[in-house]
């Protein structure tokens, strides 16, 4: 599958100087950027509503840098997790490995799996939809995390300490039995999906299964990329973002166009081939939340509004950058929202990109004023 250049080009380039008026989102920047807060250099908001698209951009990459273009990439942090779940079903789809495999079935040769003390295997599903009972860090990662909190804390745990991390690793509730949010599960996940895909790194896997045939020519796991914007730390410029145990949990890098081709093609999934079908998959709601009747797909959240809309999402952040993205079927909305400044306990980005994509993907869309 394929994405043509006519149907995702963003109809619509704003940059720091304003907004076109009538665009898609076109209202919604100002708050974006004043919700990212006084250190953030770059903004960008990118959003399509049926055929109409269009990628709003703020600021500068970096207090010295270019100016942000749809193009500039962004850490994604756990936003990475949406192509993990898209990898899965995509090798499901092909065959090369099921959702209810246990783990046992991809590991690498020689490493040994979690120890389940109760019930019985973890399967891959288990860990697309945080239910495998495994923590939400590796064991072993704080310590070494700790005194680079502020700044790259997951950069000095490597592959061979995650390996070891696994072979240590007791599981004492039952697989399936509770949510309990993972990123060590699905940087799990990402592993064994390169071992059954057959590829020597999960970057390799990415790119071969989604960014070429979706065309995304920004998306990238690598920290050296270029056009990424500068993350920035309560006003501190960071170095590049590095997670060399966890890549399918949060290495991911991308622009806001490509972005919108990602999550436009989750609303426009043809029939036949296999990421035709994957993009289909990652939409079925797998587990229910019973506090907020929300509900897990394939890494994806799932919320049903009360005229009968479906509004999946996930958000993501990494010390230096912060990204929300998601779409409702029902309106053929799009969206996403990236800034270059990490969440804090105050920072509101998150949920002001939240609130913004609910009022886009109502029927009327987005009342004329509302910023």
């Amino acid at each position: 599958m394929s994405t043509t250049a006519a149907r995702t080009e963003p109809a619509v380039v704003t940059g720091a100087s304003g907004t076109e008026p009538g665009a898609p989102g076109a209202e919604s920047l100002a708050g974006l950027v004043l919700a990212a807060g006084p250190h953030a250099t770059a903004v960008t908001l990118a959003v399509a509503r049926g055929e109409r698209s269009a990628v709003h951009c703020h600021g500068r990459t970096a207090r010295d840098g270019g100016p942000c273009t749809p193009d500039t990439g962004y850490e994604l942090g756990s936003v990475t997790k949406t192509f993990t779940a898209l990898l899965l079903a995509e090798l499901a789809a092909r065959g090369e490995a099921a959702p209810d495999d246990p783990v046992q079935r991809h590991l690498p040769d020689v490493r040994r799996p979690p120890d389940v003390r109760r019930g019985g295997p973890i399967r891959l599903i288990h860990l697309a939809t945080h239910t495998s009972g495994l923590p939400g860090l590796p064991p072993g990662l704080l310590a070494s995390a700790v005194p680079a909190w502020n700044r790259n804390p997951y950069a000095s745990f490597d592959e061979e300490r995650f390996w070891t991390a696994v072979s240590r690793t007791t599981v004492r509730r039952p697989p399936g039995e509770e949510y309990r949010y993972s990123n060590y599960g699905v940087g799990l996940l990402g592993w064994l999906l390169v071992e059954a895909g057959g590829v020597p790194d999960y970057a390799g896997l990415l790119d071969e299964r989604i960014g070429r045939p979706l065309g995304l020519g920004t998306l990238t796991c690598s920290p050296e990329a270029p056009q990424l914007a500068t993350g920035h730390y309560r006003g501190r410029p960071l170095p590049p973002w590095r997670i060399p145990a966890l890549p399918g949990a949060g290495a991911v890098r991308a622009g806001g166009a490509d972005l919108l081709r990602f999550l436009r093609a989750h609303l426009e999934a043809p029939d036949g081939g296999p990421l035709g079908t994957a993009l289909r998959e990652v939409r079925r709601p797998r587990v229910r939340l019973p506090r907020s009747g929300n509900e897990i797909c394939l890494v994806w959240n799932h919320r049903r509004t009360p005229d009968g809309r479906d509004l999946f999402h996930h958000s993501g952040g990494t010390r230096g950058c912060t990204a929300f993205v998601g779409f409702c079927p029902q309106t053929a909305t799009a969206f996403a929202a990236l800034t270059n400044t990490g969440p804090t306990v105050r920072s509101g980005f998150t949920q002001t990109a939240y609130d913004t994509f609910k009022r886009l993907a109502r029927p009327d869309g987005e009342p004329a004023g509302n910023g």
